[in-house]
């Protein structure tokens, strides 16, 4: 059989091969990859849908191992990704069904899979400047918030996440699942909580933490034209002392009804498109 560019079918790297075997030493790696122990041990993560692949490529992402249904065969877009994929380097895999709902989701299965590497930004390389704006994010908990966080901080066009303390993996499925797909456009950063207390010694803008006990409504600040870092705390227990008291300021969101709190990527959202409301306009009109 002929493979794609041009290139055999056999097992090595930057080919094709044909899979049909549950046992298969490739497959069982990546199905190992739901797995944060794993993960770590391969430096490498899942992204289910022919979408999030393609925004990967694009981007600039490495991919190891493209897996996708023997039939997606004579579909366009998987055949470009497939000869993208091999152009890479990648490993690709045709499977048949059985082995393909052995490795993606249950619900809403996917017909392409791609494992690339992890990245992460270095701490010591973000620098903001202008009216640049990242995410700091407290022990993040939840795959869900950590998620639509990101995807919501690539809507509005923020530079980055930054995960400090003990966070959910950003590279777990159900957090890629979430993104949409901004994994790939968004750079994340882990730091511990001294790392980002360093650094926040460091920075010039405005770092605006969100707390209960704020006494400004985050609607009266203003963020235009400065550099800012956005602290959000936990979802249970909100920002720690340490973090709080290094903020320049600590707003709070009004509520008028029973609820005591918000949801943290909602929270998140609504800080966000307040910090970027001068930068976000509707067919080149600002916002008022």
């Amino acid at each position: 059989m002929s493979g794609y560019a041009g290139v055999p079918r056999t097992g090595a790297p930057g080919q094709v091969k044909e899979v049909t075997s549950l046992a298969n030493p490739v497959i069982k790696d990546i199905k190992s990859l739901a797995l944060k122990k794993f993960r770590d041990q391969q430096n490498a993560f899942l992204a289910e849908g022919l979408k999030l692949v393609i925004d990967a490529l694009d981007l600039g992402w490495t991919i190891k191992t493209l897996v996708f249904a023997k039939s997606a065969l004579g579909n366009p877009l998987v055949e470009k990704v497939a000869a993208r994929s091999v152009a890479a380097g990648a490993l690709v895999l045709e499977v048949s069904e059985k082995v393909l709902t052995s490795v993606t989701r249950k619900d809403n299965p996917q017909t392409v899979l791609g494992v690339f590497e992890q990245k992460l930004t270095p701490l010591r390389d973000v620098r903001l400047s202008g009216s640049d704006v990242w995410v700091a994010l407290d022990r993040v908990r939840d795959p869900g918030n950590l998620g639509t966080v990101i995807r919501t901080a690539d809507a509005v066009g923020a530079k980055g996440v930054l995960l400090v303390g003990d966070c959910v993996d950003p590279f777990a499925l159900e957090t890629v699942r979430a993104t949409m797909g901004s994994i790939f456009a968004v750079p994340l950063v882990k730091a511990s909580p001294d790392a980002f207390l360093a650094w926040r010694k460091e920075f010039k803008g405005l770092v605006a933490g969100t707390h209960l006990k704020g006494a400004v409504d985050y609607r009266s600040v203003k963020f235009a034209d400065k550099p800012v870092v956005l602290l959000m705390g936990n979802e249970s227990q909100g920002l720690p002392e340490p973090l709080a008291e290094r903020c320049d300021v600590l707003l709070r969101i009004p509520q008028a009804g029973r609820a005591d709190s918000l949801n943290l990527a909602v929270a998140t959202g609504i800080m966000l498109y307040e910090v970027r409301r001068s930068a976000l306009t509707l067919d080149g009109v600002p916002a008022a």
